[in-house]
This record gives C-alpha cells, sequence and structure tokens, in this order.
C-alpha cells in the first residue's frame, strides 16, 4: 500500500520515497529535465500591434493577445483614464510599455497598469483608445471597434 511499510511489523505509516536526483543527462520527460523543444511564448503586445498593423495578424488573434497583456496608461491626480478630446471622437492614450509611455507622457509621468481584459471592461461608452500614439505602429480603436471588441469576447465568454 502506498505510504505504508509493508515490511515492518506493524501497519505504521512511512513517508513516500523521496524523488529521484536530477539526471545531468537524458531525454524529453527524465525527472530534472526541460524539454528540447519548450512551448513559444506568446508575442508581446508590441509584437502584435506590429503584426496586426502589417497585417499579419487576425483581429482575433490580436485580441486574445491584447486582452491577456499589460497595458500602460497614464493618469491624473483624480482616479481613471485620461483622455484626449481634441480628436473626432474622444480617444484613451494607451501603451505597449512604460518605455511607449514615457516617450509621449515624460519621464516623471504618473500612470497605472491593466490588462487589456479590464480595459474593454473598464473603458467608458462612446470613446475609443489608441495605442502608442508616438510609436512606429500606432493603432486607433474608435468606439464602434471597442463596441466590436466586447461584442468578441462576450461571445468568446458565453457563447
Amino acid at each position: 500500500m502506498y505510504g505504508y511499510d509493508q515490511n515492518a511489523g506493524t501497519q505504521g505509516y512511512a513517508p513516500p520515497p523521496p524523488p529521484p536526483p536530477p539526471q545531468q543527462h537524458g531525454g524529453p520527460g527524465v525527472y530534472g529535465e526541460q524539454p528540447l523543444y519548450p512551448e513559444p511564448s506568446p508575442p508581446s503586445l508590441a509584437d502584435a500591434v506590429r503584426a496586426f498593423t502589417t497585417g499579419s495578424m487576425s483581429a482575433e488573434d490580436f485580441q486574445t493577445v491584447f486582452s491577456t497583456s499589460k497595458v500602460y496608461c497614464p493618469r491624473g491626480d483624480n482616479p481613471g483614464f485620461l483622455a484626449l478630446h481634441n480628436t473626432q471622437q474622444p480617444v484613451i492614450p494607451m501603451f505597449t510599455s512604460l518605455k511607449e509611455l514615457r516617450r509621449y507622457a515624460g519621464k516623471e509621468s504618473k500612470y497605472f497598469v491593466i490588462t487589456g481584459a479590464e480595459v474593454i471592461d473598464l473603458l467608458p461608452t462612446g470613446y475609443g483608445f489608441v495605442l502608442d500614439i508616438e510609436g512606429d505602429h500606432r493603432m486607433v480603436f474608435d468606439a464602434k471597434a471597442v463596441e466590436q471588441m466586447v461584442d468578441f469576447t462576450m461571445r468568446r465568454l458565453y457563447g
């Protein structure tokens, strides 16, 4: 029986044996070894922006990366998003990295970090957002695009 020393005169508890020591050489699946071909890591949000803007990534794949990625948002003294109103529709600037945010808002700017899924959940109705406004691959999502992203997320979550 597992966990009991069957050679002992009584059925007392014996701790399970320790795992085998890691081996220096061996094939995949050997205890302590890394697989020869590790799973590829998902693209970063910046990579996804570049791929999407050049047409090498679908909207669905982009949204999948976006929803799990960190998004950097400038902030003021009050909680919430800062919006730009000098555009055709109000948009909220967001960034794929702290470096991109600093390029736009300055070295000492205040910011907060949320996931793309939280952006979709918290963005006010009627607002769009712009990713990396000063970057080489700026992306603008108007309010209608945001609604489509919300619809896509809801279909994925609830069918």
